[in-house]
């Protein structure tokens, strides 16, 4: 773990390797004997502001061999977050005096937020890093661009999200944009395109929507000037809709089936847009699917006496909102009415004796035991085969 250095306050002259001498107050922190690592913070009060603003400092880094002496980073924390990642950072280098460096911050109340300041050391490299005039200014930065909002962004699971910031000032090719997450981790933007000569966007997707979350994202560009940072935007990721229970079976006939969607209890997210009814037979291969405009549904132009498999569908908003169907309701329609085709499915010659014959008529009910109808019918016929017949009592 690193140790956090002291920040030594010097109100004095900063003499240089270089023989150099800069008068006044400002922070600064001596390099020199610390280990890689070691870290010194400098944390500005609380910032709670209405309008566009911008905060610029001065900065110096030194060394007598020339080498750098460590790194300066400064960070943005909002609402009392979490530090995060850098938004502005210098590395690497020794300074020809201090050098000026622009934020510009677009948060604004009711959020507020916390500029913090770290030098961290490096070892073997002798020198000074130091912070000057650090002011808060009632107008916009002159070259660090500044955000407009960013936009919350909702997306079902699964869905790509697109996030679109857009700056104004100009754009240069040697300007670097990314999307800063709440716990820090960057992500590079993909396309820039420049609207004009005071306004330019970015747009970057975020792939991380496998699960129902909420998280939190701001643009970041750093430019030769200094760097700007939007407001936190959120990512929602909702998830689809699908029943708890099975539909409810109201009335069944023949050809037709009335139910209720039962829709009220969902696991997943809505507002539910769409209702619809899928329905299959239990051993067919194929499947239909109906919208649901009403409390219950009427299926029509079903077969009798067939086994069929009922789900309900529901989508919310946004593409791929649609979530899995629910639980199904199996049930079976009724067996059509009474008729000669229908009673005489099937006919059994059970006896023949001389001119008479006996018949068992079987029924589509006796699938069930609903119905067998054996019956003695007197006709003179010279064989068995191609004779026909009317058997009483069934018109």
């Amino acid at each position: 773990m690193n140790r956090i250095a002291t920040i030594v306050f010097l109100v004095q002259l900063l003499q240089t390797a270089e023989g150099q001498v800069f008068p006044g107050s400002f922070m600064m922190v001596n390099s020199s004997g610390r280990a890689s690592g070691q870290k010194a913070h400098l944390l500005l009060p609380t910032l709670k502001e209405n309008d566009t603003h911008c905060i610029d400092f001065h900065y110096y880094l030194s060394s007598r061999d020339r080498s750098s002496p460590g790194s300066l980073n400064v960070y943005v924390k909002v609402n009392g977050g979490p530090q995060g990642n850098p938004i502005w950072n210098v590395s690497g280098i020794v300074t020809e005096g201090w050098v000026k460096a622009e934020l510009a911050i677009s948060t604004f109340w009711p959020h507020f937020y916390q500029v913090i300041f770290e030098s961290v050391s490096l070892k073997g490299h002798p020198g000074y890093i130091a912070v000057d005039e650090v002011r808060v200014l009632a107008h916009p930065c002159r070259k660090a661009p500044h955000f407009l909002r960013l936009q919350n962004v909702e997306v079902n699971v699964g869905q790509n999200a697109t996030f679109q910031c857009i700056a104004g000032g100009k754009w240069s090719q040697h300007d670097k944009l990314w999307l800063q997450q709440w716990n820090g981790r960057d992500t590079a933007l993909m396309v820039t395109r420049v609207v004009n000569h005071r306004r330019f966007s970015a747009t970057v997707s975020v792939a991380d929507t496998s699960q129902r979350s909420i998280s939190k994202y701001r643009c970041v560009i750093r430019s030769d000037g200094g760097s700007g940072v939007s407001n936190y935007a959120e990512l929602i990721v909702k998830e689809p809709p699908t029943p708890i229970a099975p539909p409810e079976l109201l009335a069944v006939g023949a050809t037709y089936l009335w139910i209720k969607p039962n829709a009220n209890s969902i696991i997943g997210d809505g507002p539910i847009i769409l209702k619809e009814v899928e329905y299959r037979t239990t051993t067919g291969n194929w499947a239909e699917t109906h919208i649901v405009d009403s409390p219950n549904y009427k299926l029509w132009h079903l077969d009798p006496d067939v086994e069929y498999e009922i789900r309900v569908l529901l989508t919310r908003p946004g593409e791929g909102g649609t979530g899995p169907p629910g639980p199904p309701l199996t049930t079976r329609t009724k067996c059509a009415g009474a008729t000669k085709t229908s009673i005489c499915k099937l006919v059994h010659v059970i006896s023949v004796k001389n001119t008479c014959f006996k018949l068992k008529l079987t029924s589509l009910e006796e699938e069930e035991g609903a119905l067998v109808l054996p019956l003695v019918i007197s006709c003179t016929v010279p064989q068995i085969t191609g004779f026909s017949f009317t058997p009483y009592g069934i018109d």
